[in-house]
C-alpha cells in the first residue's frame, strides 16, 4: 500500500460547525496522554466540572462532558428521563425539534408535538395550550438555538410554563452555549446539553451536559432501567461524581478532554458576558453587509441566533455552486440548509474561535466576489464597507 499520512487543507470554517478551533486548543490536545483513573487526570476532571458550571451559568453539582459528540448528549437526557408510557411535549422548529421526537419514542414515550414554522421561534401560546390539553405530560423538550434555521427560542419563558405545569425541561443549547445568554440557573432549566465544536471553538466529540437535583432526583428513581449502558447516568456518576474515588466506567477521550479544559479556560479568561458580545457585534457587522449586498436574513429580527445566520439565496443562483466556490478558490466554508431548508439558504457561522472581525470581512468579500463571477442580482462592492462601519462604530 502507498496511503501517506493524511494532512487537511488549512480551512476557515464559518458553516454551522465546526467551527474554527483555537491554536491554543490544538496544542493542548498534543500533551502527554495519562491514564483515565490517574489523580493527575481526576484532579483536572473536576477542573472541568467547575469551568462547565461557568460556561452553563449554574451550580448544578451534575454537569460534566458526555465522551461524545452533542446527540449522544441529547440521548443522554431523554433516556435517563423518559420511562416507557411518559408524556414528552416536543416543541419543534427545526431539524433537531424532529430529534427529539425521535429519541422521546426509541425510550418508549410519547410525543405530543408542538410545530412552528422552520425559521421562527417557538411559540409559548403553543406550549401553554399543549400543556393544558396533555395534563399528564411529564417533560417539555425544546430547542434553545436551532441550528438548522438560525432562529433562538425564549428558554426562560419556555421554563416558566413548563413548571407551571409541573413539567420537567429538556433544552438543546449545542448553538447558543457561549455564543449567546444562557442562564441554566436564573431560568432554571432541568436537564441541558450542548456540544464543543460550536461557540466553545473545540474540536467535535464531547457533549457537555448539566442535570439540576430536580432532574436528578428523577434519574435515580426510576422505575425502569435505562435503556443505554453507556449513557446511564446512574453508572456514569461512579467515574464523573464527585470526590477523588472513581470508578471505572469508560476510558475517557483524554487528549480531547484536555481539549475541552482549555477552550473552558479561554472562556473564563474572555468572560462570558463578553463572549455573548462578541459574538453580537460580528453578527451585527456580518448583517450589515449582507443586507447591503440585496440579500436577506430568513429569521425575523427578534428572533435571530448571532452566531448562525441563515441568507436567502438570490433568485437563479445555485446555492451548492457558491459554496463549492468558496471552498475551492477560498478555502471558506458556509453550510448548506437542512430539511424543509435545503436549497433555500445558506448557513453562516460566526462561532467561537471564527466570530471575529478578520473573518467577516473575508468571507463578505469572497462571497460579494463569488456572486458577482456568476451575474447574480447581487449590489456589488458595497458589502465590506458596510460592515467596517459598523466596526467603525
Amino acid at each position: 500500500m502507498s496511503i501517506q499520512s493524511f494532512h487537511p487543507p488549512v480551512r476557515t470554517l464559518m458553516g454551522p460547525g465546526p467551527s474554527d478551533v483555537n491554536p491554543r486548543i490544538l496544542e493542548a490536545m498534543s500533551r502527554p496522554t495519562i491514564g483515565h483513573l490517574d489523580p493527575v487526570f481526576v484532579g483536572m476532571m473536576e477542573e472541568m466540572k467547575e469551568l462547565l458550571r461557568y460556561a452553563f451559568q449554574t451550580s448544578n453539582q451534575l454537569t460534566m462532558p458526555v465522551s461524545a459528540p452533542g446527540s449522544t448528549g441529547m440521548e443522554t437526557c431523554f433516556v435517563n428521563l423518559v420511562e416507557p408510557g411518559d408524556k414528552v411535549v416536543v416543541c419543534q422548529n427545526g431539524v433537531f425539534g424532529g430529534r427529539m421526537k425521535e429519541n422521546v419514542e426509541r425510550s418508549g414515550g410519547t410525543a405530543v408535538m408542538v410545530q412552528d414554522n422552520w425559521g421562527r421561534a417557538v411559540d409559548v401560546n403553543k406550549v401553554e395550550e399543549a400543556l393544558k390539553a396533555n395534563p399528564d405530560a411529564r417533560i417539555l423538550a425544546f430547542v434553545h438555538a436551532e441550528t438548522s434555521t438560525g432562529a433562538i427560542s425564549d428558554a426562560r419563558v419556555l421554563a416558566e410554563v413548563a413548571r407551571k405545569h409541573d413539567c420537567l425541561t429538556i433544552v438543546d443549547t449545542v448553538t447558543s452555549l457561549a455564543g449567546s445568554p444562557l442562564m441554566v440557573d436564573d431560568w432554571q432549566l432541568d436537564a441541558v446539553y450542548s456540544g464543543t465544536q460550536k461557540c466553545l471553538s473545540c474540536v467535535p466529540g464531547l457533549s457537555p451536559v448539566t442535570f439540576s437535583q430536580k432532574a436528578l432526583d428523577v434519574v435515580t428513581s426510576r422505575k425502569t432501567t435505562v435503556q443505554s449502558w453507556f449513557m446511564d447516568l446512574n453508572l456514569v456518576l461512579g467515574y464523573w461524581g464527585g470526590g477523588g474515588k472513581r470508578a471505572y466506567h469508560h476510558t475517557a477521550p483524554i487528549n480531547t478532554l484536555y481539549a475541552l479544559h482549555e477552550a473552558l479556560v479561554i472562556l473564563q479568561e474572555e468572560g462570558i458576558e463578553n463572549s455573548w458580545t462578541r459574538h453580537k457585534k460580528n453578527h451585527d457587522a456580518l448583517k450589515a453587509g449582507i443586507e447591503a449586498m440585496g440579500l436577506k436574513f430568513v429569521v425575523p429580527e427578534g428572533e435571530r441566533l448571532p452566531q448562525l445566520n441563515a441568507v436567502s439565496i438570490p433568485s437563479g443562483v445555485d446555492e451548492a455552486v457558491v459554496r463549492s466556490a468558496l471552498l475551492s478558490e477560498y478555502n471558506l466554508e458556509i453550510g448548506a440548509g437542512l430539511g424543509a431548508m435545503a436549497g433555500k439558504i445558506w448557513r453562516i457561522g460566526l462561532m467561537g474561535y471564527a466570530s471575529n472581525q478578520t473573518n467577516v470581512l473575508f468571507c463578505l468579500g469572497a462571497l460579494d466576489a463569488v456572486l458577482s463571477g456568476m451575474k447574480a442580482p447581487i449590489s456589488s462592492g458595497v458589502a465590506v464597507d458596510a460592515a467596517r462601519a459598523v466596526y467603525a462604530g
